[in-house]
């Protein structure tokens, strides 16, 4: 595995620290080795970055309410803007992948990187406590969290292909979602489909997540035709 010293020294963690090395080795590596994985791990950041976001946008934009608040957090806390926090972090050659992970290039999914920062964000909180968490995450996040208050109330990817889609007189998008992993750390694959083609395909930890993802990648798509 690649040195944990750049990494740590970046968070502020000790390149001994316990819970960065669990935060970095994912489940594949995990069943071959006999050794923890990163799930339970990711499973705090999850909760960890849920609340430094709300956290942030409580006090630096008092304006929004909580309405137009949790579209922000919802722009933010996804699958796609975590794995984008992950690459900006250069985090994926720190993972420890089983042999097939490595194989089928797991370093790149969106998911798997996603899952990493979010238990990377968990070791932060377990070693050095919540405010240290929240200016990690305010570092990694911050730049989003300004970026989608401005315009909060911005169409939802599902309405926006919807509306194309309408507009080009081709249907209503279906989508067809499948599942996979464990009941706490399931993934789920969603792909929209338009005039009896598949146009786009996202992933994510929730069927809502996933189809947006899928929305918005058909939207894209179609911008580029």
């Amino acid at each position: 595995m690649t040195s944990l010293e750049p990494l740590a020294r970046r968070l502020g963690l000790s390149t001994e620290s316990e819970s960065l090395t669990v935060a970095l080795t994912h489940s594949s590596y995990a069943a071959e080795h006999g050794c923890e994985s990163n799930e339970r791990l990711e499973f705090l950041g999850d909760a960890v970055v849920d609340l430094a976001v709300a956290d942030l946008i409580v006090s630096l934009y008092p304006d929004l309410n909580e309405g137009t608040g949790s579209l922000v957090r919802s722009r933010v806390v996804n699958e796609a803007s975590l794995a984008r926090a992950a690459r900006d972090l250069d985090l994926a050659p720190y993972v420890r992948l089983g042999r097939g992970e490595i194989k089928s290039r797991g370093s790149e999914r969106p998911s798997l990187l996603a899952d990493a920062f979010e238990a990377v964000v968990a070791a932060v909180f377990l070693d050095l406590g919540y405010p240290a968490a929240r200016d990690f995450v305010l570092d990694a996040l911050g730049e989003a969290v300004a970026s989608a208050s401005l315009d909060p109330g911005e169409v939802d990817p599902k309405t926006r292909l919807r509306q194309w889609a309408d507009a080009q007189g081709l249907g209503e998008p279906l989508y067809e979602v499948e599942s996979e992993g464990p009941a706490h750390a399931t993934t789920f694959e969603a792909s929209v489909v338009i005039d009896g083609r598949v146009r786009g395909v996202g992933h994510g930890r929730s069927k809502k997540a996933a189809e947006a993802e899928a929305a918005r990648a058909a939207f894209e798509a179609s911008q580029r035709a």
